[in-house]
């Protein structure tokens, strides 16, 4: 069954708005979540509206050119990967989560705020070696999770040559935490 065009409703920007602008515009601030007095940033809306989701990949992949392979982060990192190696004509890798892909993978733990997580890459089928990788995810926290995939996509033989993210809060110092990798935020709290 075919469809004609959606109609998406447009919020107070256009074509003429600065990438910042489109995801202020977009994302939604949820209060006292997780906990009492953590003022939440809600992209999910970002990427649910075609006209955000279109202005973010090609935000992200005019900042990911010279790449030959997209590395995604589980998970949001996954859709705009995904869209922006399609706009490359490049592939994407998924960096999944401990346990969600079939061995041999190899994998890096790194330390959270209350525990430790897992990355992982297939070890077999996709050759990283040489390669040059843009890591893309959706926020920079407190930089665990993308400096854990730089050191994965790393010791896997890959040149990782920067990562671009939606949004970074810069009150955590993330950016400090991934130090040396290059990083591009196109919104900054």
């Amino acid at each position: 069954m075919e469809h004609g065009p959606v109609e998406v409703e447009q919020v107070s920007i256009d074509d003429s708005s600065d990438i910042a602008e489109v995801i202020r515009a977009l994302m939604r601030e949820v209060p006292d979540f997780p906990e009492p007095g953590v003022q939440f940033k809600d992209l999910t809306p970002v990427l649910a509206d075609a006209y955000g989701l279109a202005r973010v990949s090609k935000a992200i992949a005019d900042s990911a050119r010279g790449a030959d392979l997209i590395a995604g982060v589980d998970a949001r990192g996954f859709l705009l990967g995904g869209a922006v190696a399609i706009s490359l004509g490049i592939g994407v890798l998924a960096v999944r989560k401990g346990g969600k892909l079939p061995p041999p993978v190899l994998g890096q733990t790194y330390t959270l705020e209350y525990g430790s997580a897992t990355l992982e890459v297939p070890a077999d089928g996709v050759d990283l070696a040489g390669r040059s990788v843009v890591v893309i995810d959706d926020v920079l926290a407190t930089g665990g999770t993308l400096a854990a995939t730089h050191q994965l996509l790393t010791r896997a033989g890959a040149n990782v040559t920067g990562a671009v993210v939606m949004m970074e809060l810069t009150e955590l110092g993330g950016r400090a935490a991934v130090e040396p990798l290059e990083v591009t935020s196109l919104y900054t709290v």
